[in-house]
């Protein structure tokens, strides 16, 4: 069962924490994970078509025993309809003024802080766009393919004596997302509902905001959000980690080309 966590007020050391963090990072994703038993009324209060979204095919790759989760090491592809694919090699939590020149300097690396409801965490990531995911994952090329030389040397900084083409594909899992401008509201919602083989399924609510301005978006979103009655104050509940944990239980050892 994935990780619940409960939704306290930060404490005033978190927020100073949030703060300092924020004011080094590129970006602030603010996020809330509604309740499956609120699911649809949130769709239909928040008047959400769901012809109207993209569909997305995402693989995570790890261990059996997931031996980089436990290390705060995310690996991932997606395949995305009508944009092509992309990958990451994404490390949690970081600390924005640890990190190298060289590293911050990349086009291809961004630190972002994701704060949800009683919690935050500061992330880097290295992203590439692999030209071919499923010829990966079905086991005709090397796993390593599907990342560029930056990526596989950020993944080797970070992490020892665990080779990229030995991990195994956790997935594939159906995403849907849209993106949305309430009318009420002056900034730019995404809702992703992730869809697992067992029929159960996650939604987050996000947006993004500048790194001065989080504060300000979290109390007009969660406003906005409490008019149309979606709960903004249930468990949270991460679905990265949701993902990794029920695609891990029978997850079969990868197979390498040659």
């Amino acid at each position: 069962m994935a990780t619940m966590t409960t939704t306290p007020a930060l404490s005033a050391e978190q927020i100073q924490e949030l703060l300092a963090l924020s004011a080094e990072a590129d970006s602030v994703e603010l996020k809330l994970t509604v309740p499956e038993s609120h699911q649809v009324s949130t769709i239909q209060g928040l008047g959400l078509d769901p012809l109207e979204a993209q569909i997305r095919q995402v693989f995570f790759f790890d261990t059996p025993d997931l031996a980089l989760d436990s290390q705060g090491v995310v690996v991932r592809a997606r395949r995305i309809q009508g944009k092509g694919n992309d990958s990451i090699v994404k490390l949690r939590p970081v600390v924005p003024s640890e990190l190298s020149e060289e590293l911050r300097a990349s086009g291809s690396f961004r630190v972002e802080v994701d704060a949800l409801p009683g919690g935050f965490v500061c992330s880097g990531t290295m992203k590439g766009t692999p030209a071919d995911v499923l010829g990966s994952v079905h086991g005709e090329r090397p796993l390593r393919k599907l990342f560029s030389k930056e990526q596989r040397a950020f993944y080797r900084a970070h992490v020892e004596g665990i080779d990229l083409n030995d991990l195994s594909t956790l997935g594939p899992i159906f995403v849907l997302k849209l993106r949305f401008e309430p009318k009420k509201l002056s900034r730019r919602l995404a809702a992703e509902m992730w869809l697992y083989p067992d029929g159960s399924r996650v939604l987050e609510l996000s947006t993004r905001a500048a790194t001065g301005e989080a504060f300000q978006a979290a109390a007009e979103v969660r406003a906005f959000l409490g008019e149309r009655g979606v709960d903004v104050s249930g468990e949270q509940e991460t679905k990265t980690r949701k993902a990794l944990q029920y695609f891990a239980k029978s997850v079969k050892p990868a197979t390498v080309a040659a």
